[in-house]
């Protein structure tokens, strides 16, 4: 069963969507207009969609970690060097893995707080 998509709590949903159309190129999509407050949306690809829901009080989760919650997408591990620059530029932490894999990998945190980490399609599919 497919992921249709995962909604995020976000301080401000138009930086957070700039945030990702520049490191990722994520394309926004419509909202539908019966979401009551401030909402948008991302096409991720694949027919999967991140959903933002706008609160300026915010706060992430302490458990926002490799080994807690995160967010895994898939990137051609030949673009990481420049991911790596764009999301630096766009003001992500960049952290690294606590533990070896076979296939190269790193995590990032967003503005907003949430760990993503960024696993190399090619050297996981190769598995």
């Amino acid at each position: 069963m497919p992921l249709a998509h995962v909604t995020l709590a976000v301080r401000d949903v138009t930086q957070t969507s700039q945030f990702f159309e520049t490191v990722f190129g994520w394309q926004p999509i419509h909202r539908p207009d019966n979401i009551a407050g401030t909402a948008g949306g991302l096409d991720i690809g694949d027919g999967n969609q991140i959903h933002l829901l706008q609160f300026p009080d915010f706060e992430p989760s302490a458990f926002e970690a490799e080994y807690g919650r995160h967010i895994a997408v898939f990137f051609p591990g030949t673009g990481f060097r420049e991911l790596k620059q764009r999301l630096a530029d766009a003001g992500a932490e960049l952290i690294s893995a606590k533990r070896p894999t076979p296939f190269e990998r790193f995590f990032f945190r967003e503005p907003n707080g949430y760990v993503f980490e960024v696993i190399d399609r090619d050297g996981y599919e190769a598995e």
